[in-house]
């Protein structure tokens, strides 16, 4: 009988103790001798330089072990809000997650970003509520805020037990059972727990939760629904099947509870992982697998991270390709892989992310394939908000550094490379932390040394008015090519291109492609170079060319002809305004809300408990560079906030 397979992605807010618990699993699972702290740089799933510098997770980091006969593939992502598009690739390859809640700090923003994208993905979710080590942070409080916030009923299945002030145990509902730490740190059942002093307290806690559990499983099994109504008790191998029903709905969550500092709370929830996560799924026969992240390590290069849609020896592998386990930054050969199942993959052509890879070698897009269990593309759902001007520190790195950026931008969907013909490159990024993680991977991944200008707020520009017709010729030796073109206002964001009847008869299809393809590129870089150029609509009223001629001289003509046809004063600069989300102390309100008005930020939602003090803004992107630090010093560093792109409004500047 094979093993089966779960795989899982953990998400949080950060700081809500994401990376702890996923050091605490990996060391309940014997992976680890002892858990690495992340204040202390010493975490095993961040092991990137940026990582253990910034103390937050960057890269989807990857792990693997076995749980009850179980084996588990780990992804633990980031929680930062520039590296939402790390947290979407992860999703594509997980059937199962867990969501950390912070009971210090509730649900926040990031935590309700995340449950909504394990929703809109169909990931079948547990809730971890953590830091519970702490008697002043209230495991009913958090778990109202969560019914609350999240529109969901948390069913409890675990429960933390305190002696003088500290966690000392954990009660695990389902079993019934009392668990304590061994010597070595480990969580283990406390067989003589029921002599204590306090057990019929503990008991009687345990029955309340277990019955609980019963009553929300009897609405998805009809016989437990009627050992209930006989008042008769419901044996747990019967409960776990009602509750694995409870878990596949909209309405209900499994939770367990307990600290991932302390190492409490971690047994019940990895042995829940097993019990009420889905099977991997069947995948269409003689596909290989599928590109799920791109990573690139140095001296190794580019590998893929893949999950196998075949069982497969090593004798059977198509030529070229070699399979390993990734755990962390560390390769380690197999010699077979399995269905559903992740390894890192090298391959002998340059792979992209959701590529389907078949056995006959094919590659398919994820549009093109029909495995069924695709996403839509990740980079859509990533406005990159901030440009920069990179320039080589020698001009002979240029080639070197072109491909560099090339692989960075495949390997994140989220970050893009535009070249300008003035021998440097502006990159687009969603925030400040992802372009100071990206330039520092330049130059330790790849060695390159390059020059960077301040981050800019990427605006976007519009047509004004109706524009042209413009003529441009361009010539080189032998080869002519000439245009004629028109543009005019389009509403929202979209770009629209038509052709002339004329010359969509007579030219082939590379012509056609070149041209909308070199317009809808001479629009990325706008007129004034703030950002691009949205919702325009250009018309070709001719165009000419002779035989041989190549896709670059296209893009030259077509460039040329735009920047002849728009001028400065045809466009109107839009700017890019944040919802900010804040909370913090009480005592900083005034502070704090003082300094966002200072920004320009408008205040349209101000609420508060007492001790805690909460509000949204809309504040221009402009004026929130280096917020970071900002509210770090006036509050002390008690503030928590997370911004999301609002919309555009015209400049006032």
């Amino acid at each position: 009988m094979k093993q089966p397979i779960r795989n899982i992605a953990i998400l949080a807010h950060v700081d809500a103790g994401k990376t702890t618990l996923s050091e605490r699993i990996l060391f309940a699972a014997g992976e680890i001798h002892r858990p690495g702290r992340v204040e202390d740089g010493l975490a095993t799933m961040d092991y990137m330089p940026e990582e253990k510098e910034r103390g937050i997770t960057i890269e989807s980091g990857v792990a693997h072990f076995e749980w009850k006969n179980t084996w588990f593939n780990f992804i633990d992502t980031p929680g930062h809000v520039d590296f939402g598009a790390e947290v979407d690739m992860a999703l594509t390859a997980v059937e199962g997650a867990v969501l950390v809640v912070s009971a210090a700090s509730g649900v926040e923003t990031q935590t309700l970003a995340s449950f909504r994208k394990l929703r809109e993905s169909r990931v079948r979710t547990i809730l971890f509520v953590n830091k519970l080590d702490n008697p002043d942070y209230s495991l009913d409080e958090t778990l109202i805020n969560i019914e609350e916030t999240l529109g969901v009923r948390p069913v409890l299945m675990s429960v933390p037990q305190f002696k003088n002030g500290k966690m000392c145990a954990m009660l695990d509902v389902l079993s019934q059972s009392r668990l304590v730490h061994s010597e070595s740190g480990a969580e283990v059942l406390d067989d003589g727990w029921e002599s204590d002093a306090g057990a019929a307290e503990e008991r009687a806690l345990l029955k309340k939760y277990y019955d609980e559990a019963v009553e929300f499983a009897s609405n998805f099994d009809d016989e437990i629904l009627s050992l209930a109504l006989e008042n008769k008790p419901v044996p747990p191998k019967m409960l776990l099947r009602g509750l694995k029903a409870l878990a596949a709905s909209d309405e209900y969550v499994i939770c367990y509870a307990g600290s991932a500092l302390e190492g409490f709370g971690i047994r019940s929830l990895v042995t829940a992982l097993s019990f009420f996560l889905p099977e991997v799924p069947t995948f269409v026969k003689n596909e290989l697998g599928q590109v799920v992240r791109l990573r690139h390590f140095r001296g190794v290069g580019e590998i893929s991270l893949f999950r196998s849609h075949v069982d497969l020896l090593r004798r059977d592998w198509p030529a070229g390709f070699e399979f390993s386990r990734l755990k962390a930054n560390m390769l380690l050969p197999v010699d077979e892989i399995r269905s559903g199942d992740i390894y890192a993959m090298v391959s002998p052509f340059e792979t992209e992310l959701g590529q389907v890879i078949w056995l006959d070698g094919r590659r398919e897009t994820r549009d093109e394939s029909a495995a069924g269990n695709a996403a839509p593309s990740i980079s859509e759902n990533y406005l990159p908000l901030l440009q920069t001007r990179v320039e080589c520190v020698r001009t002979e790195d240029y080639a070197h550094v072109e491909r560099s950026l090339s692989v960075l931008a495949r390997m994140d969907p989220s970050f893009r490379v535009q070249k300008d013909d003035g021998g440097f490159w502006y990159l687009h990024t969603v925030g400040e932390v992802q372009l100071d993680v990206l330039l520092a991977r330049l130059k330790r991944e790849f060695g390159c040394e390059v020059r960077a200008g301040s981050p800019e707020v990427r605006w976007q520009e519009r047509l004004c008015r109706e524009v042209g017709p413009a003529e441009n010729t361009f010539q080189i030796g032998p080869h002519k090519m000439a245009i004629s073109i028109s543009a005019s206002p389009l509403e929202g964001d979209a770009h629209d291109i038509r052709l002339s009847a004329e010359f969509m008869e007579k030219a082939p299809l590379e012509i056609l492609a070149g041209v909308r393809s070199a317009l809808l590129e001479s629009t990325e870089v706008g007129v004034l170079g703030k950002g691009p150029l949205v919702g325009v609509r250009f018309e070709v009223h001719r165009f000419e060319w002779t035989e041989g001629a190549l896709p670059p001289m296209i893009k030259k003509c077509c460039a040329d002809a735009v920047a002849k046809l728009v001028k400065p004063a045809d466009v109107q600069l839009y700017e890019p305004v944040m919802e900010l989300s804040l909370e913090c102390p009480v005592n900083f309100a005034g502070l704090v809300t003082g300094d966002i008005q200072a920004r320009d930020g408008k205040v349209k939602e101000i609420e508060g408990d007492g001790k805690t003090h909460f509000l949204k803004a809309d504040v221009p992107l402009r004026k929130i560079f280096g917020y970071a630090t900002g509210v770090r010093s006036i509050s002390k560093g008690t503030a928590l906030y997370s911004m999301k792109l609002l919309g555009y409004r015209p400049a006032t500047v």
